[in-house]
């Protein structure tokens, strides 16, 4: 995929979640493009919709109105088999709770999405192997999540997520289970992934990790309500400029 290129177009993308007596708009109105090789933050206030918008990006979840194309493809009319072909190979997930498997080995763990694509063992070994060791947990690999503090836990998550060399990773929250020291620990492998190429979309409400993307992507009541460029604001702000005044 040329870098640059438009991966990720929604168009008037809305999500309204329906019980017998109450009609919520989770989303509405949502328009956005992620390009390849971008790092977008998507901040916002608890409830303003960035879980469920992650949730539609990464296909496990539908949108009831509005188009949604991942690399020039619609996907509003999948099938379910097809989406999780899709997420198996195209998505990586890095989730706030790490969502590893508790009887499985970090080996095992990282390994499994590769598992599900019929991926030849020598092949699954050597891609592993090799996540881990960018991720810095080779040496752990025989050990069970039990075992491992969080931010190892997250940094196996990660190696998880990259394994399969997927076109984005979607990490929801990625920090919010760790403390400051492991929570800057992710986010500087993350910052190296994207400078190696990858095209990161991270949900955060953490203003410290936001201004970390290439661009911050601002919701409020499930609406898009501003963008910026997320570096610079952060630049003029440790320069002493009142960004949210308009210095």
């Amino acid at each position: 995929m040329e870098n640059g290129k438009s991966l990720i177009h929604l168009n008037e993308l809305a999500k309204v979640f329906y019980t017998e007596e109450v009609e919520t708009h989770a989303l509405s109105g949502i328009n956005l493009d992620i390009q390849s090789g971008e790092f977008v933050s998507i901040a916002g206030p608890s409830g303003c919709g960035k879980t469920t918008l992650l949730s539609i990006l990464g296909l496990l979840d539908s949108p009831t109105g509005g188009k949604y194309l991942l690399d020039g493809e619609p996907v509003e009319n999948l099938s379910a088999g097809q989406r999780a072909k899709i997420r198996n190979q195209a998505i990586g997930f890095i989730f706030q709770a790490f969502n590893l498997i508790g009887d499985l080995t970090v080996y095992e763990n990282v390994e499994l999405p590769l598992t599900y694509r019929g991926m030849p063992g020598s092949e699954r070994k050597e891609r592993v192997q090799a996540a881990l060791e960018r991720v810095g947990m080779a040496h752990r690999m025989g050990h069970y999540p039990s075992q491992l503090s969080g931010g190892q836990q997250q940094r196996v998550a990660v190696a998880r997520a990259i394994v399969g060399k997927p076109l984005i990773l979607l990490a929801d929250e990625p920090t919010g289970n760790l403390d400051s020291k492991n929570g800057n620990a992710v986010m500087s492998l993350l910052k190296e992934l994207h400078a190696e190429g990858a095209t990161i979309c991270m949900v955060t409400h953490d203003p410290r990790y936001a201004h970390v993307a290439d661009r911050a992507v601002h919701l409020f009541d499930g609406q898009v309500v501003s963008e910026d460029d997320a570096r610079r604001a952060h630049e003029l702000e440790e320069a002493g400029f009142d960004v949210a005044a308009g210095d």
